[in-house]
């Protein structure tokens, strides 16, 4: 018999760590603050949600090292993207 070297999580955890997180964006979401702030905390929960999915259920936990790499490339991407768009609106908009 082969042993699995991996300790595998337990996925009701992180299906409630999930709902939790989900509760708090819905919580969130109808504080009142600037609509910056609550964009912003949104899409931090929402990568978050997306982090915890990518490596439990779709075992990128695992992975190389490079994969990862390849894997968050895109988000480091759209991060320089939407920084230079938000600064081109504030010079277009004062």
């Amino acid at each position: 018999m082969s042993s699995d070297t991996h300790a595998h999580p337990s996925y009701g955890k992180i299906f409630l760590a999930l709902f939790a997180l989900t509760v708090a964006e819905v919580i969130y979401a109808n504080v009142p603050l600037a609509k910056v702030y609550i964009v912003l905390g949104l899409v931090f929960l929402a990568v978050l949600k997306a982090a915890l999915v990518a490596l439990f259920y779709m075992h990128l936990r695992f992975e190389k090292v490079l994969l990862a790499i390849i894997g968050f490339a895109p988000l480091i991407l759209s991060i320089i993207l939407i920084l230079m768009v938000g600064a081109d609106i504030r010079h277009i908009h004062p």
